[in-house]
Protein backbone atom coordinates (compact mmCIF):
# COMPACT_ATOMS: atom_id res chain seq x y z
CA UNK A 1 0.00 0.00 0.00
CA UNK A 2 2.86 2.16 0.06
CA UNK A 3 2.82 5.88 1.92
CA UNK A 4 -0.82 5.42 2.78
CA UNK A 5 -1.15 2.57 4.38
CA UNK A 6 -2.87 2.29 7.85
CA UNK A 7 -4.36 6.09 6.93
CA UNK A 8 -8.19 5.18 6.24
CA UNK A 9 -9.86 7.54 4.68
CA UNK A 10 -12.05 9.74 6.59
CA UNK A 11 -16.06 10.06 6.80
CA UNK A 12 -17.24 13.61 7.09
CA UNK A 13 -19.86 13.94 9.57
CA UNK A 14 -21.91 17.48 9.77
CA UNK A 15 -20.63 19.80 12.23
CA UNK A 16 -22.95 19.82 14.58
CA UNK A 17 -22.10 23.12 15.93
CA UNK A 18 -22.29 24.83 12.92
CA UNK A 19 -24.74 28.13 13.92
CA UNK A 20 -24.07 30.18 10.80
CA UNK A 21 -23.13 30.88 7.36
CA UNK A 22 -24.30 28.61 4.36
CA UNK A 23 -21.15 26.50 3.48
CA UNK A 24 -21.78 22.73 5.16
CA UNK A 25 -18.77 22.72 7.41
CA UNK A 26 -17.59 19.17 8.59
CA UNK A 27 -16.10 17.38 10.92
CA UNK A 28 -12.68 15.64 9.60
CA UNK A 29 -11.40 14.49 13.50
CA UNK A 30 -12.45 15.96 17.31
CA UNK A 31 -10.15 18.83 16.65
CA UNK A 32 -10.54 19.73 13.08
CA UNK A 33 -13.07 20.91 10.72
CA UNK A 34 -13.37 21.25 7.17
CA UNK A 35 -15.15 23.37 4.50
CA UNK A 36 -15.00 23.52 0.93
CA UNK A 37 -11.43 25.55 -0.45
CA UNK A 38 -11.80 29.04 -1.87
CA UNK A 39 -8.68 30.30 -3.42
CA UNK A 40 -9.06 33.84 -1.96
CA UNK A 41 -9.51 32.07 2.18
CA UNK A 42 -6.72 30.13 1.52
CA UNK A 43 -4.33 32.80 0.71
CA UNK A 44 -5.75 34.53 3.40
CA UNK A 45 -4.50 32.05 5.73
CA UNK A 46 -1.47 31.05 4.10
CA UNK A 47 -0.30 35.23 4.21
CA UNK A 48 -1.70 35.58 8.00
CA UNK A 49 0.13 38.31 9.64
CA UNK A 50 1.03 36.85 12.91
CA UNK A 51 -0.65 39.48 15.23
CA UNK A 52 -3.34 37.82 14.32
CA UNK A 53 -3.48 34.25 14.10
CA UNK A 54 -4.77 33.87 18.50
CA UNK A 55 -7.76 35.24 16.99
CA UNK A 56 -8.37 33.20 13.68
CA UNK A 57 -8.52 28.90 13.67
CA UNK A 58 -5.31 27.34 12.96
CA UNK A 59 -5.15 26.35 9.06
CA UNK A 60 -4.19 22.66 9.17
CA UNK A 61 -3.48 22.16 5.26
CA UNK A 62 -5.79 20.84 2.30
CA UNK A 63 -8.11 17.30 1.47
CA UNK A 64 -9.39 15.82 -1.21
CA UNK A 65 -12.90 14.76 -0.82
CA UNK A 66 -15.39 12.92 -2.95
CA UNK A 67 -19.09 12.01 -2.90
CA UNK A 68 -19.82 8.48 -2.52
CA UNK A 69 -23.64 6.83 -3.06
CA UNK A 70 -24.22 3.45 -2.12
CA UNK A 71 -26.75 0.98 -3.93
CA UNK A 72 -29.72 2.56 -1.82
CA UNK A 73 -28.66 6.14 -2.92
CA UNK A 74 -27.38 7.15 0.16
CA UNK A 75 -24.82 10.19 0.02
CA UNK A 76 -21.92 10.81 1.88
CA UNK A 77 -18.49 12.75 2.12
CA UNK A 78 -14.93 11.16 2.02
CA UNK A 79 -11.50 12.60 2.67
CA UNK A 80 -8.91 10.86 1.21
CA UNK A 81 -5.94 12.03 3.59
CA UNK A 82 -3.23 10.45 1.37
CA UNK A 83 -2.51 14.30 -0.12
CA UNK A 84 0.60 14.78 -2.50
CA UNK A 85 0.33 10.97 -3.39
CA UNK A 86 -0.90 10.21 -7.15
CA UNK A 87 -4.55 9.41 -7.30
CA UNK A 88 -3.99 5.39 -7.36
CA UNK A 89 -7.42 4.63 -5.91
CA UNK A 90 -9.28 5.11 -9.26
CA UNK A 91 -7.66 1.91 -10.64
CA UNK A 92 -9.13 -0.36 -8.30
CA UNK A 93 -6.26 -0.04 -5.67
CA UNK A 94 -6.53 -2.25 -2.67
CA UNK A 95 -6.74 1.48 -0.56
CA UNK A 96 -10.25 1.45 -1.43
CA UNK A 97 -10.96 -1.41 1.00
CA UNK A 98 -9.67 1.16 3.64
CA UNK A 99 -12.83 3.33 3.43
CA UNK A 100 -14.81 3.35 6.79
CA UNK A 101 -17.37 1.23 6.22
CA UNK A 102 -19.71 3.76 8.39
CA UNK A 103 -22.30 6.18 6.97
CA UNK A 104 -23.62 9.59 7.81
CA UNK A 105 -26.54 9.01 4.92
CA UNK A 106 -28.44 11.28 3.06
CA UNK A 107 -32.34 9.77 4.52
CA UNK A 108 -30.43 9.87 7.65
CA UNK A 109 -29.58 13.55 7.37
CA UNK A 110 -32.88 14.15 5.84
CA UNK A 111 -34.65 12.31 8.79
CA UNK A 112 -32.80 13.57 11.54
CA UNK A 113 -33.31 16.96 10.12
CA UNK A 114 -37.08 16.44 10.16
CA UNK A 115 -37.31 14.75 13.11
CA UNK A 116 -35.83 17.83 14.87
CA UNK A 117 -38.15 20.36 13.41
CA UNK A 118 -40.68 19.06 11.63
CA UNK A 119 -41.66 21.80 8.35
CA UNK A 120 -39.04 24.02 7.30
CA UNK A 121 -40.34 27.21 9.32
CA UNK A 122 -39.50 26.09 12.45
CA UNK A 123 -35.97 26.79 11.65
CA UNK A 124 -36.81 30.44 11.84
CA UNK A 125 -38.35 30.70 15.23
CA UNK A 126 -37.43 30.38 18.82
CA UNK A 127 -38.01 26.66 19.64
CA UNK A 128 -35.41 24.59 20.76
CA UNK A 129 -34.64 21.53 18.66
CA UNK A 130 -34.11 17.99 19.71
CA UNK A 131 -32.37 15.61 17.63
CA UNK A 132 -31.71 12.24 19.06
CA UNK A 133 -30.29 10.19 16.88
CA UNK A 134 -27.69 12.91 15.53
CA UNK A 135 -24.28 11.66 17.43
CA UNK A 136 -23.80 8.01 17.75
CA UNK A 137 -20.09 6.53 17.56
CA UNK A 138 -18.41 3.32 16.39
CA UNK A 139 -20.30 1.31 18.24
CA UNK A 140 -23.95 2.97 17.73
CA UNK A 141 -23.64 4.24 21.27
CA UNK A 142 -25.69 7.34 22.01
CA UNK A 143 -23.73 9.95 24.23
CA UNK A 144 -25.35 11.89 26.98
CA UNK A 145 -28.30 13.10 25.11
CA UNK A 146 -27.79 16.76 24.14
CA UNK A 147 -30.12 19.15 21.64
CA UNK A 148 -28.45 20.26 18.55
CA UNK A 149 -28.49 23.15 16.54
CA UNK A 150 -29.98 22.14 13.34
CA UNK A 151 -28.49 24.87 11.28
CA UNK A 152 -25.67 22.91 9.97
CA UNK A 153 -27.47 19.93 9.14
CA UNK A 154 -29.54 22.43 6.93
CA UNK A 155 -26.60 23.70 5.34
CA UNK A 156 -25.36 19.80 4.65
CA UNK A 157 -27.95 19.10 3.41
CA UNK A 158 -28.02 21.84 0.77
CA UNK A 159 -24.44 20.86 0.19
CA UNK A 160 -24.79 17.25 -0.39
CA UNK A 161 -27.64 17.59 -2.79
CA UNK A 162 -26.26 20.32 -4.40
CA UNK A 163 -22.80 18.40 -4.90
CA UNK A 164 -24.77 15.26 -6.05
CA UNK A 165 -26.94 17.08 -8.91
CA UNK A 166 -23.34 18.76 -9.97
CA UNK A 167 -20.89 16.32 -10.27
CA UNK A 168 -20.07 12.53 -10.45
CA UNK A 169 -19.10 10.91 -8.05
CA UNK A 170 -15.40 10.37 -9.02
CA UNK A 171 -14.81 14.43 -9.11
CA UNK A 172 -11.86 15.30 -6.32
CA UNK A 173 -13.36 18.30 -4.72
CA UNK A 174 -10.29 20.18 -2.17
CA UNK A 175 -11.50 21.46 1.18
CA UNK A 176 -9.54 23.35 3.47
CA UNK A 177 -8.95 21.75 7.28
CA UNK A 178 -9.28 24.31 10.23
CA UNK A 179 -8.91 23.85 14.03
CA UNK A 180 -12.16 23.25 15.27
CA UNK A 181 -12.42 25.70 17.99
CA UNK A 182 -14.57 25.20 20.11
CA UNK A 183 -13.27 21.46 20.48
CA UNK A 184 -12.47 21.76 23.92
CA UNK A 185 -15.75 22.62 25.39
CA UNK A 186 -18.56 20.59 26.50
CA UNK A 187 -21.41 22.95 26.22
CA UNK A 188 -20.31 25.05 23.39
CA UNK A 189 -22.33 28.77 23.64
CA UNK A 190 -21.65 30.69 20.11
CA UNK A 191 -22.73 34.07 18.76
CA UNK A 192 -22.02 34.14 15.39
CA UNK A 193 -21.95 37.98 14.41
CA UNK A 194 -21.36 38.98 10.79
CA UNK A 195 -18.75 42.34 11.37
CA UNK A 196 -18.23 45.26 9.22
CA UNK A 197 -20.80 47.87 7.56
CA UNK A 198 -20.07 46.18 4.31
CA UNK A 199 -20.52 42.54 3.40
CA UNK A 200 -20.34 42.15 -0.21
CA UNK A 201 -16.43 41.41 -1.93
CA UNK A 202 -15.10 42.86 -4.73
CA UNK A 203 -15.90 39.95 -6.50
CA UNK A 204 -19.49 40.62 -6.11
CA UNK A 205 -22.46 40.90 -9.08
CA UNK A 206 -24.52 44.12 -9.27
CA UNK A 207 -27.58 41.92 -8.10
CA UNK A 208 -25.46 40.30 -5.45
CA UNK A 209 -24.22 44.01 -4.69
CA UNK A 210 -27.19 45.42 -4.17
CA UNK A 211 -28.70 42.62 -1.86
CA UNK A 212 -26.41 42.89 0.47
CA UNK A 213 -26.50 46.56 0.69
CA UNK A 214 -30.09 46.28 1.53
CA UNK A 215 -29.94 43.87 4.04
CA UNK A 216 -26.81 45.82 5.59
CA UNK A 217 -29.15 49.09 5.36
CA UNK A 218 -31.97 46.67 6.86
CA UNK A 219 -30.10 45.26 9.69
CA UNK A 220 -27.84 46.72 13.13
CA UNK A 221 -25.41 46.10 10.39
CA UNK A 222 -25.34 49.54 8.89
CA UNK A 223 -25.73 50.87 12.62
CA UNK A 224 -24.02 49.17 14.65
CA UNK A 225 -21.21 47.78 12.08
CA UNK A 226 -22.01 44.01 13.26
CA UNK A 227 -25.03 41.99 13.44
CA UNK A 228 -26.45 38.45 14.86
CA UNK A 229 -25.39 36.05 12.06
CA UNK A 230 -26.62 32.84 14.98
CA UNK A 231 -26.31 31.84 18.07
CA UNK A 232 -26.41 28.88 20.55
CA UNK A 233 -26.83 29.42 24.21
CA UNK A 234 -27.06 26.01 26.42
CA UNK A 235 -29.77 26.68 28.83
CA UNK A 236 -28.27 24.92 32.11
CA UNK A 237 -32.86 25.05 33.52
CA UNK A 238 -33.82 22.72 30.60
CA UNK A 239 -30.17 20.73 29.36
CA UNK A 240 -31.08 22.19 25.70
CA UNK A 241 -29.28 24.67 23.68
CA UNK A 242 -31.49 27.51 22.93
CA UNK A 243 -30.51 28.55 18.92
CA UNK A 244 -31.16 31.74 16.98
CA UNK A 245 -30.29 31.75 13.08
CA UNK A 246 -29.53 34.61 10.69
CA UNK A 247 -32.92 35.34 10.01
CA UNK A 248 -33.96 35.88 13.33
CA UNK A 249 -30.58 38.10 13.94
CA UNK A 250 -31.69 40.37 10.45
CA UNK A 251 -34.79 41.36 11.70
CA UNK A 252 -32.74 42.96 15.47
CA UNK A 253 -33.23 46.70 15.97
CA UNK A 254 -30.23 48.14 17.61
CA UNK A 255 -32.13 47.67 21.23
CA UNK A 256 -32.84 43.75 20.20
CA UNK A 257 -29.26 42.94 19.52
CA UNK A 258 -28.31 44.35 22.95
CA UNK A 259 -31.18 42.24 24.29
CA UNK A 260 -29.72 39.35 22.30
CA UNK A 261 -26.09 39.70 23.57
CA UNK A 262 -28.01 40.33 26.97
CA UNK A 263 -29.54 36.32 26.41
CA UNK A 264 -26.17 34.72 25.06
CA UNK A 265 -24.87 35.34 28.15
CA UNK A 266 -28.03 33.92 29.94
CA UNK A 267 -27.78 30.85 31.18
CA UNK A 268 -31.38 30.23 31.55
CA UNK A 269 -30.87 30.62 35.49
CA UNK A 270 -28.62 33.51 36.13
CA UNK A 271 -26.27 36.37 33.80
CA UNK A 272 -22.95 35.24 33.60
CA UNK A 273 -21.46 38.40 34.60
CA UNK A 274 -18.45 37.15 35.46
CA UNK A 275 -17.38 36.35 31.35
CA UNK A 276 -18.12 40.34 30.46
CA UNK A 277 -14.30 41.15 31.64
CA UNK A 278 -12.61 38.61 29.66
CA UNK A 279 -14.72 38.56 26.48
CA UNK A 280 -14.02 42.87 26.55
CA UNK A 281 -10.99 41.65 27.22
CA UNK A 282 -10.05 40.08 24.46
CA UNK A 283 -12.45 41.81 21.98
CA UNK A 284 -9.86 45.09 22.98
CA UNK A 285 -6.92 42.70 22.42
CA UNK A 286 -8.34 41.94 18.34
CA UNK A 287 -9.54 45.58 17.70
CA UNK A 288 -5.68 46.45 18.47
CA UNK A 289 -4.36 43.80 15.89
CA UNK A 290 -7.34 45.03 13.50
CA UNK A 291 -6.15 48.62 13.80
CA UNK A 292 -2.79 48.18 12.68
CA UNK A 293 -3.68 45.19 9.55
CA UNK A 294 -3.27 47.94 6.36
CA UNK A 295 -5.40 47.16 3.48
CA UNK A 296 -7.31 44.08 4.92
CA UNK A 297 -10.96 44.27 4.11
CA UNK A 298 -12.92 41.23 6.01
CA UNK A 299 -16.09 41.30 3.84
CA UNK A 300 -18.70 39.22 5.01
CA UNK A 301 -16.52 37.59 7.91
CA UNK A 302 -17.57 36.41 11.23
CA UNK A 303 -16.61 36.82 14.73
CA UNK A 304 -17.32 33.99 17.10
CA UNK A 305 -18.03 34.22 21.11
CA UNK A 306 -17.46 31.07 22.47
CA UNK A 307 -17.88 30.16 26.28
CA UNK A 308 -19.00 26.95 27.89
CA UNK A 309 -22.28 26.55 28.96
CA UNK A 310 -21.54 24.08 31.53
CA UNK A 311 -19.83 26.09 34.72
CA UNK A 312 -17.71 23.98 36.36
CA UNK A 313 -18.09 25.33 40.22
CA UNK A 314 -15.04 23.07 41.41
CA UNK A 315 -12.91 24.27 38.58
CA UNK A 316 -13.89 28.12 38.90
CA UNK A 317 -13.01 27.57 42.85
CA UNK A 318 -9.44 26.26 42.11
CA UNK A 319 -8.38 29.49 40.19
CA UNK A 320 -9.23 31.19 43.44
CA UNK A 321 -5.62 31.08 44.95
CA UNK A 322 -4.19 33.09 41.68
CA UNK A 323 -4.51 36.68 40.85
CA UNK A 324 -6.79 37.18 37.66
CA UNK A 325 -3.70 38.23 35.81
CA UNK A 326 -2.06 34.30 36.27
CA UNK A 327 -2.44 34.28 32.66
CA UNK A 328 -5.26 31.78 33.17
CA UNK A 329 -8.72 32.01 31.71
CA UNK A 330 -10.97 30.73 33.95
CA UNK A 331 -14.16 31.72 32.42
CA UNK A 332 -12.87 29.82 29.23
CA UNK A 333 -13.78 32.55 26.68
CA UNK A 334 -12.91 32.66 23.07
CA UNK A 335 -13.18 35.20 20.62
CA UNK A 336 -12.04 34.18 16.72
CA UNK A 337 -12.83 35.70 13.39
CA UNK A 338 -13.83 32.92 10.89
CA UNK A 339 -14.78 32.67 6.72
CA UNK A 340 -12.35 34.87 4.60
CA UNK A 341 -13.47 33.95 1.36
CA UNK A 342 -14.32 37.66 0.46
CA UNK A 343 -11.17 39.12 2.55
CA UNK A 344 -9.14 41.01 0.56
CA UNK A 345 -5.38 42.42 1.22
CA UNK A 346 -2.31 43.99 -1.00
CA UNK A 347 -0.45 40.81 -1.84
CA UNK A 348 -3.64 38.32 -2.23
CA UNK A 349 -2.95 36.22 -5.11
CA UNK A 350 -6.22 35.58 -5.74
CA UNK A 351 -7.86 39.04 -5.26
CA UNK A 352 -10.41 40.15 -7.74
CA UNK A 353 -9.84 44.14 -7.02
CA UNK A 354 -5.77 44.54 -8.21
CA UNK A 355 -5.98 48.01 -6.57
CA UNK A 356 -5.04 47.65 -2.42
CA UNK A 357 -7.45 49.64 -0.05
CA UNK A 358 -5.42 51.57 2.31
CA UNK A 359 -5.00 51.88 6.10
CA UNK A 360 -7.16 49.61 8.49
CA UNK A 361 -10.61 48.08 7.93
CA UNK A 362 -12.57 50.83 9.32
CA UNK A 363 -16.43 49.13 9.11
CA UNK A 364 -14.81 45.63 10.96
CA UNK A 365 -13.38 48.77 13.69
CA UNK A 366 -16.98 50.61 13.77
CA UNK A 367 -18.20 46.95 14.44
CA UNK A 368 -15.62 45.98 17.05
CA UNK A 369 -16.31 49.67 19.25
CA UNK A 370 -20.02 49.09 19.42
CA UNK A 371 -20.01 45.42 20.52
CA UNK A 372 -17.35 46.79 23.06
CA UNK A 373 -19.71 49.49 24.64
CA UNK A 374 -22.85 47.73 24.64
CA UNK A 375 -20.89 44.89 26.55
CA UNK A 376 -19.99 47.72 28.76
CA UNK A 377 -23.05 48.81 29.17
CA UNK A 378 -23.94 45.23 30.05
CA UNK A 379 -21.68 45.14 32.47
CA UNK A 380 -22.25 48.50 34.31
CA UNK A 381 -25.67 46.77 34.84
CA UNK A 382 -27.77 48.72 32.35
Amino acid sequence: LGPAEGRAAVLLQPFVHQVGGHTSMLTYDEHTICKPLVSQELSFYESLPLAMRQFTPQYKGIVSVHLKKDSLGNLTLIASPSLGQPDSSAGGDPAVTLWHKCKWSHTQVTKTFKDSCPGKMLLRTDLQYHTDSLLEDANGNQPERKSYNPWGLHCHRQHLNRMSSKHNENKLHQFLLLENVVSKYSYPCILDLKMGTRQHGDDASEEKKARHIKKCEQSTSASLGVRVCGMQVYQADTGHFLCKDKYFGRKLSPEGFQQTLRQFLCNGNQLRTDLLEPIILRLKALLAVIRKQSSYRFYSSSLLIIYDGQEHKESADHHLPFPKTHGTNPSRVDVRMIDFAHTTFKGSKSNPNPTPYDGPDHGYIFGLENLIKILQSLSEGK
